[in-house]
């Protein structure tokens, strides 16, 4: 089964390195990626495709199916030291008071 098609951007860069560093500050980000041969794909967000292009990329408006990788921790949940959370989303590291 294939996902529907929808509004997304492509990402293409002059080398593998350029890529590489763009999946590198979309993955930062915790931004679902879909990787292809030679480009990557995203959700539409244009403080992502500034960025993007702010890095090199050449970033194009594309209506496809989006399956994005499943992710380092998609077998099952994951937690981290402390009380700091993750929704997918980047991470919420408040300032915290030292344990005593």
């Amino acid at each position: 089964m294939q996902a529907a098609a929808e509004e997304l951007i492509e990402v293409r860069c002059a080398d593998t390195d350029a890529l590489a560093r763009a999946a590198y500050h979309l993955g930062n980000r915790h931004t679902p990626v879909q990787v292809g041969a030679g480009w990557l794909r995203l959700a539409v967000d244009d403080v992502l495709a500034a960025m993007l292009r702010g890095l090199g990329a050449v970033v194009t408006p594309v209506r496809a199916p989006f399956e994005p990788e499943a992710g380092a921790y998609a077998a099952g949940s994951h937690a981290h030291s402390g009380d700091a959370k993750h929704a997918g989303i980047i991470h919420d590291f408040a300032v915290r008071a030292p344990n005593p």
